[in-house]
């Protein structure tokens, strides 16, 4: 790809391109969100079947966490020379070669095959909250959160109706004559290449690079110098201790979310739960996540971001309590625990995007999201990876009390924001 940067001019109406920018995004959310979501209920129990071992059931998410990670940092790079659209379609693009992947993986029994296919699931997850910042590149800051919370909120159509379709992924799988397990990855595949080529039309001009003309700055072109992007990353860090705070805040709200959610399924499928079931309490904790975003949003615009990041913490704690009280199976406190599991996670994320979105000079934006977003996917695959181990060793309320850590950790932050604020 040529390091040349598409001319930008200025001579635009920044609040017209702005509004055109967040319905794109929203459109694309509700679409790829299906991508994204549709193999998260089954992908625990698939690696489980292929490897054979519970304890391996909560690689495939931990590595597609891992591939997040790797590529949130790197299509940050990339957005930096080339702005958010080529970013974004190359990480959705990326998504559905993974999701094929993981069909193939299922046809043949190859968990090496399905790990690298999560890796590059992985990129679908980093493409849908880097969108989150693209709503606020041309956004004012009375209204920054809100613009961010929309296009969270928009993942909530694909991301509830993604866990809802394992049924038909099942039906898909049978007539395609491929594992039933893998038949929502096929689906996700088809929806990641459909969202991939809205965002490549709609996307223009790209509000990144509108921003940065508009303010002077120019993209970086050409080849960085490696660890360019964390310097720049633990400067910002080092002068406004706000973003630093709000990095570990959202890196642990992901992950205790994160290690929670991709043991449940396991966790109700030994009390008897059925598939259908399962979905059903995914998707409510998808909703969760991701129907109050505007309250949230506006929440965190009128009350100050310090506070919504703040309770997000203590609704973590409260959910916790809930899943680790909750039996094996199907139970009011394990479909309420991750619903507020989910509420939790939102306010979170919102809070702290928006904090870091508010503090970070434009120069430095695609650096210091790459990162952050990097370490919050690190911090959650590490956590998954311990997941299956807890619960196979101690069970899943201790899961929930290790979790319970991580949203203490979150109270703690918050507080650390509202002191530098």
């Amino acid at each position: 790809m040529s390091g040349a940067v598409p001319p930008v001019t200025t001579d635009v109406d920044l609040g017209v391109v702005q509004r055109h920018t967040v319905r794109t995004l929203l459109v694309s959310q509700a679409v790829g969100a299906v991508g994204v979501t549709i193999g998260v209920t089954t992908s625990s129990l698939l690696a489980r079947d292929i490897s054979g071992s519970d304890t391996m059931a909560g690689l495939a998410q931990t590595f597609q966490v891992l591939g997040t990670a790797a590529t949130a940092y790197g299509l940050a790079r990339v957005m930096g020379r080339r702005g958010r659209r080529v970013g974004l379609v190359a990480g959705y693009l990326m998504g559905a070669t993974g999701a094929v992947l993981a069909v193939v993986a299922g046809v043949i029994g190859s968990m090496l095959v399905l790990l690298l296919g999560s890796l590059l699931l992985g990129a679908t997850t980093a493409v849908n909250t880097g969108s989150r910042y693209a709503a606020t590149d041309l956004a004012t800051e009375e209204h920054r959160a809100r613009s961010l919370s929309l296009v969270v909120w928009a993942s909530t159509i694909g991301a509830v109706a993604g866990p809802n379709l394992v049924g038909v992924g099942g039906s898909t799988g049978r007539s395609l004559g491929i594992p039933e397990l893998t038949g929502g990855f096929a689906i996700g595949a088809v929806v990641l290449v459909l969202t991939a080529g809205w965002v490549w039309w709609r996307l223009r001009p790209d509000p990144l690079l509108l921003a940065q003309a508009a303010a002077g700055v120019s993209p970086t072109v050409g080849p960085q110098p490696r660890g360019r992007s964390w310097a720049t990353f633990l400067e910002v860090v080092r002068e406004v201790p706000a973003v630093g705070a709000a990095v570990v805040a959202m890196a642990c709200a992901h992950a205790a979310m994160v290690t929670v959610m991709i043991m449940t399924p396991l966790h109700m499928e030994h009390g008897g739960a059925h598939l259908e079931v399962i979905g059903f309490v995914i998707s409510i904790h998808v909703a969760g996540m991701f129907a109050f975003s505007p309250i949230v949003g506006w929440a965190a615009d009128r009350f100050g971001r310090s506070a919504v990041l703040v309770t997000g913490g203590v609704v973590l704690l409260v959910s916790l309590a809930l899943c680790g009280l909750s039996p094996e199976g199907s139970s009011w406190q394990i479909t309420t625990g991750l619903f507020l599991l989910g509420l939790g996670w939102s306010c979170a994320t919102v809070a702290a995007s928006t904090v870091i979105a508010d503090r970070t000079p434009i120069a430095a934006r695609t650096d210091v999201q790459g990162t952050s977003d990097m370490a919050m996917a690190l911090t959650a695959a590490g956590g998954g990876a311990l997941a299956g181990v807890i619960v196979g060793v101690l069970g899943y309320s201790a899961l929930a009390a290790f979790a319970a850590l991580l949203a203490g950790t979150v109270v703690a932050a918050g507080r650390v924001t509202r002191r530098h604020s």
